[in-house]
């Protein structure tokens, strides 16, 4: 099954989820600030991605730039960025759609398109 985290108030991700549902495509909606995976989750999620781990932080959100990451994560080792993805959904980018072969952070749909038709 098709995973799909989300926040509700994001404009990206309610273009995503109308997106999945124009396409007819199932997919499971998880609240990203309610339910935020744990660092365990997040670890297979950025090994399965094969992307950079940077990817996974939401540059743009009110949290990341209160906690001036854009300074510190540098510094910071992977195993710190991991827990601190792991310890707020609000850090994490979304969309985040998970399924059995690819993780694809934020919406793009031509990678979106790739990876489930």
């Amino acid at each position: 099954m098709i995973k799909v985290y989300c926040y509700s108030k994001c404009s990206t991700c309610k273009k995503a989820l109308k997106w999945l549902d124009d396409k007819g495509i199932k997919y499971e909606l998880i609240d990203i600030k309610e339910s935020n995976p744990d660092e365990k989750t997040i670890r297979k999620y950025h090994k399965k991605s094969g992307l950079p781990l940077k990817r996974f932080f939401n540059t743009s959100g009110m949290l990341y730039r209160e906690l001036e990451l854009a300074k510190k994560l540098p510094d910071m080792s992977e195993d710190e960025q991991f827990k601190l993805l792991a310890s707020d959904g609000m850090l994490v980018k979304r969309p985040m759609l998970v399924t059995d072969k690819a993780v694809l952070t934020g919406f793009r749909e031509k990678e979106w398109e790739d990876a489930l038709c």
